[in-house]
């Protein structure tokens, strides 16, 4: 009698701790759960607007930037300009600047978000054309898997076409 009661002694010292522990982690589960919950119904709500402002944001201040002379950009975007039958340089620099900040004053907008989106990608046709022009400036010794500085500079904004994708799959609903 005296093993049979030191034996269920030692299941309770086990049983219990156990399933107060399962308890625990139960509870913690269903905590994370609804954490993960409100930190994606708050993702939903605000992700589009984010997308929009950092869109308007960053198009306003680096087509500023182009207006004034002093983006980072200017080099690479008067070569591949310069290639153009019509216009100088400059006269491109300063298009490109006003049609970037237009991009970005129509993010900001949310009536406006269709058309950002179409100027946006007539956008990226230009911001992809050094790929092609001028490979020995995007590409180090020509090889396309090995991108220069300026060529991964251009190659991101794969990212930013992918964004408005996401703003576009939100903006134009099928007509039923």
């Amino acid at each position: 009698m005296g093993k049979f009661k030191q034996q269920q002694i030692n299941v309770h010292f086990i049983v219990i701790p156990l399933i107060e522990y399962i308890i625990r982690l139960r509870f913690m589960i269903n905590l994370i759960a609804k954490i993960d919950q409100q930190i994606t119904r708050w993702m939903r709500r605000w992700s589009i607007p984010a997308i929009r402002f950092s869109f308007g944001v960053i198009f306003i201040w680096f087509g500023i930037l182009k207006n004034f002379g002093d983006s980072s950009a200017e080099p690479l975007l008067k070569a591949t300009v310069d290639l153009f039958p019509l216009g100088s340089p400059e006269f491109w620099l300063i298009i490109i600047g006003v049609w970037e900040v237009a991009i970005g004053v129509t993010f900001l907008f949310h009536r406006t978000t269709k058309i950002a989106i179409a100027l946006l990608f007539l956008h990226m046709i230009g911001t992809f054309m050094p790929l092609v022009v001028m490979p020995e400036v995007t590409f180090q010794n020509g090889n396309i898997l090995t991108p220069s500085l300026k060529g991964q500079y251009i190659i991101k904004n794969i990212m930013i076409i992918s964004a408005a994708m996401v703003l576009g799959g939100k903006f134009y609903k099928p007509k039923k």
